[in-house]
């Protein structure tokens, strides 16, 4: 859903124009009004009544005497102002990389039921009443869907995602309203199979009133920038990628996929969407895996973002929680950059990645200035959790449902291939969570 409508406006202050009563030089002195659908106030000296009747009002004088009359003082009008507008707030909360490893996808095949292919929902579960109470609920849909290639989930050794369709109704069911696809597994199964899954989130755009973006049919549709109106805030959602694993789209082909170094098409688009709409967030699919850190790269093009119109920054691909920031525009308003939030939902067997971030924070529009702000802006950690070396019964918990009890029991020490950091219990879960999200940033009761 595109529009080019111009963001909200600030208040004004106006006064209502009133007309004065004036002097009448007569002994008794009446004003003549005209009253033809409307009521007429006569104004007079303190020992005179006002008549009003339907037509003409005539004025008499008394005794025939002539002289001059104190004209009365016109009253004085006190300026109204209309009232500045109300703020406007969005409530937002976002998710990492939604990564359909194979045993993932064995699991949802595991709980599907009589006639049913996969059922991911109960996986998820725990996590609706978070999405739900979102205004806008934003996901990286890592894999992708393509129906006429076979399911894959990393199996066998080979890095390769081809997820079945049943993952949309999950997500979609979960309350999610923006998917982005920008990211390195788009040609896994080549150019015909992405487009393939491009269609395919289009046709569930159109049928949920989705927002999708990231991979795109063609430069024009990659130029269409995406705006989602949101308790009357127009948010315009923007999707770039690093790389593509080594892959290329082939020439002949007309899909469009912008990468993180074009970055003069990334300032037209950033601009031009803060120009159409109130507010801007971007999905930056970025970093090096499995790593706590943050490059200096990405600090510089964060900050080159925000500065060109950026009010969110939402990071993804390195498979784990990293830190976030305020980044102040070179004019003194600030957007924010949450680095990397990690996977949703996945079957890793390292324990940094098992511990995700769902950014949650009110984007609010100032009712008589349009700028924008955020406020309670923090990370509610979230955590996958198998029961054995089998990945059974894998789900996901927010923080604050999960227990010592339930890290104790965690299979990641048995899963097979075995991760280099496989243990796991209550404090390598907090000291995973302290070391990626600063304090003042944990939301663990929510």
């Amino acid at each position: 859903m595109a529009t080019q409508n111009e963001p909200g406006r600030t208040g004004k202050r106006g006064k209502l124009r009133k007309g004065r009563a004036g002097a009448a030089v007569a002994v008794l002195a009446v004003l003549v009004i005209s009253a033809v659908g409307c009521a007429t106030r006569v104004i007079g000296s303190a020992n005179k009544s006002s008549e009003k009747q339907s037509g003409t009002q005539d004025s008499q004088s008394q005794g025939g005497d002539t002289g001059t009359v104190t004209p009365t003082e016109a009253p004085t009008e006190e300026p109204t102002t209309e009232p500045v507008p109300e703020d406007k707030r969005v409530h937002i909360t976002a998710a990492g990389d939604n990564l359909i490893h194979y045993s993932v996808f064995k699991n949802a095949e595991a709980l599907a039921g009589p006639g049913e292919n996969y059922d991911f929902k109960p996986m998820y579960a725990n996590m609706k009443y978070i999405i739900e109470a979102a205004d806008c609920a934003i996901i990286n849909q890592e894999t992708i869907i393509s129906q006429s290639n076979g399911i894959r989930g990393a199996d066998g050794g080979a890095l390769l995602f081809n997820s079945p369709p049943e993952v949309a109704d999950a997500v979609i069911d979960l309350g999610f309203d923006v998917f982005t696809m920008a990211n390195n597994h788009l040609l896994d199964f080549g150019s015909e199979a992405l487009e393939e899954s491009i269609n395919f989130w289009n046709q569930k755009a159109a049928e949920n009133d989705l927002t999708v973006l990231g991979a795109y049919l063609n430069e024009q549709d990659a130029n269409n920038i995406r705006i989602r109106e949101v308790n009357g805030v127009k948010i315009a959602f923007l999707a770039y990628a690093e790389h593509i694993n080594g892959f290329s789209i082939p020439d002949y082909s007309s899909l469009r996929v912008v990468m993180n170094y074009e970055e003069d098409v990334i300032e037209r688009q950033i601009k031009e969407a803060k120009e159409m709409a109130d507010a801007v967030i971007v999905a930056a699919h970025w970093g090096v895996e499995d790593t706590f850190t943050v490059g200096e790269d990405r600090v510089e093009l964060a900050n080159k973002m925000v500065n060109w119109g950026a009010d969110v920054i939402l990071g993804c691909h390195p498979h784990v929680s990293q830190t976030m920031e305020w980044i102040t525009r070179d004019d003194g308003t600030k957007g924010f950059v949450f680095y990397s939030m990690g996977n949703f939902i996945c079957a890793q067997t390292d324990n940094f990645n098992l511990v995700g971030e769902l950014p949650d924070f009110d984007l609010v529009i100032d009712g008589a200035t349009g700028e924008v702000k955020l406020e309670d802006i923090g990370v509610i950690p979230s955590i996958v959790h198998y029961d054995d070396g089998n990945f059974s019964n894998l789900r996901l918990y927010p923080y604050s449902m999960y227990t010592p009890e339930l890290a104790a029991s965690h299979g990641i020490p048995y899963a097979v291939p075995q991760g280099t950091y496989n243990w796991f219990d209550w404090d390598t879960l907090n000291e995973i969570i302290d070391t990626a999200i600063p304090k003042e940033f944990q939301k663990l009761d929510k």
